[in-house]
């Protein structure tokens, strides 16, 4: 197989997608932080000096997909139609999980979108829960699914 993102010459390049057709796109992706019970319980009971933790999550996260193609090199900017960030309390682990969901019409797909969500919702827990747990842990970043484009549809086993 070989990688889109590699030229002839093995030096990285932007991949040209002008000839590619416009399609629906959609992708799903998780990650969690994990934490002291002591951290946990202060976020569910809505007690984090910072303020909402979930709330800021959710709408860092949306902000994070907004701005991949200016974060990640090569990415392509892209219009996003659609992006849903859900950050639930997860009390088996624990601490928050993380949810996002990406969706657009375009000639390259949401993946990268919907990663970067997670991981900026992620970070955002960190930053307003650090004070009270340096040790958190921010795991499990990953694609769910993804549909639509030439490479057709994948879903996580």
């Amino acid at each position: 197989m070989k990688l889109s993102h590699v030229d002839e010459a093995g030096k990285a390049k932007m991949v040209d997608v002008a000839a590619k057709p416009e399609t629906a796109r959609a992708a799903v992706a998780e990650g969690a932080v994990r934490m002291s019970r002591e951290a946990f319980e202060l976020v569910e009971r809505h007690a984090v000096e910072k303020g909402d933790v979930l709330a800021a999550a959710e709408i860092g996260g949306t902000m994070g997909a907004k701005r991949t193609g200016e974060l990640i090199p090569l990415c392509h900017p892209i219009t996003l139609d659609h992006v849903a960030v859900d950050a639930v309390l997860a009390p088996d682990l624990p601490g928050v999980r993380i949810t996002a969901a990406a969706k657009a019409v375009g000639r390259t797909g949401v993946e990268m979108e919907a990663l970067t969500a997670v991981a900026v919702a992620c970070l955002t827990v960190y930053d307003m829960v650090k004070a009270v747990d340096r040790s958190m842990i921010i795991e499990r970043i990953q694609l769910v699914e993804k549909t639509g484009g030439t490479r057709g549809d994948w879903r996580r086993e």
